[in-house]
């Protein structure tokens, strides 16, 4: 990926500092759960014998007090390479989303970035490494542990910058359904929904749709800044496959259960990146409108 040189944002806040082990568990009520969470619920479970959807119940919803910020954001170092290149992907989704937005005749709203180590207090509740890289969209941040990015690559066999770049256009998808009330919508479709399998399907929906808007996103990167190298793509493509819900639950050893299903298969999860990657548009995302999925 050709990223180096190009525009780092100035919404990056590096908390690493201020966070780091111990303060106040799952509480994550409201929260979109992101890509990475149930890669790390089921190498938990895998580990310490936890029941993932045990781990996966505690991070959607209720659960400990929230933990209060203990010190100011500030800008990662610029020696960081790792804090440069999420903060260049980043700006890189501002400069897309912004146009998109603007050809619809709106306005988008550029998402805050937090680097931290260990938990972090959030408007959803208290993130926890464990849980991976995620979005809460009652304050408009990505949240992400950098240490995930080791564990794509050694542990679920996803290595690459455009892997790393996928799980954030992946996340700011996530803000882009709050700007556009979809978030909202499905929210309340879950609390109206007459069994946890329901509920689930519409997180698979979102799940997907935000895979099809971070190939949405690199449609658009490509056509402006020709960022792609040969064989991005593919890492994209490999990073999909290795944390779809099916494949997660089988490299955890566990039978594949599809009701359990919050983020999608590996196939699905590849088919909608590359529907958002070949046609660039938000209208070919319709992942709720789609038989299934």
């Amino acid at each position: 990926m050709r990223w180096e040189g190009n525009r780092e944002s100035d919404n990056v806040e590096d908390m690493r500092d201020s966070s780091g082990g111990g303060g106040g568990g799952f509480g994550f009520g409201g929260a979109s759960i992101g890509i990475g969470s149930i890669v790390l619920a089921l190498i938990g479970g895998a580990v310490f014998g936890i029941n993932p959807l045990t781990i996966l119940g505690l991070l959607s919803g209720g659960g400990m007090p929230v933990a209060q910020q203990r010190a100011p954001a500030h800008a990662p170092p610029a020696s960081d390479k790792m804090a440069k290149f999420v903060s260049t992907v980043l700006a890189d989704t501002e400069d897309v989303w912004t146009d998109i937005f603007q050809r619809g005749g709106a306005t988008y709203r550029d998402p805050k970035l937090v680097l931290y180590r260990g938990s972090i207090p959030t408007a959803c509740g208290s993130g926890q490494s464990a849980m991976g890289p995620f979005y809460c969209p009652r304050d408009e941040k990505v949240y992400i542990d950098l240490g995930f990015y080791q564990t794509l690559r050694d542990r679920l066999g996803a290595p690459g910058d455009f892997a790393q770049a996928y799980v954030i256009a992946h996340e700011v998808g996530h803000h882009v359904q709050k700007l556009l009330g979809i978030t909202s919508q499905v929210e309340r479709a879950q609390a109206r929904a007459g069994s946890q399998a329901q509920a689930n399907a519409y997180s698979v929906k979102l799940e997907l749709q935000a895979d099809c808007f971070a190939g949405v996103w690199a449609n658009h990167a490509q056509s402006a800044r020709h960022i792609l190298e040969q064989g991005d793509i593919e890492e994209a493509m490999n990073a999909a496959e290795k944390i779809g819900d099916d494949a997660l639950q089988k490299s955890a050893g566990r039978a594949v259960v599809p009701d359990s299903f919050t983020h999608g298969t590996s196939e699905q999860r590849q088919h909608w990146f590359m529907t958002g990657f070949q046609q660039g548009t938000v209208k070919s995302c319709d992942t709720f409108g789609a038989r299934n999925g």
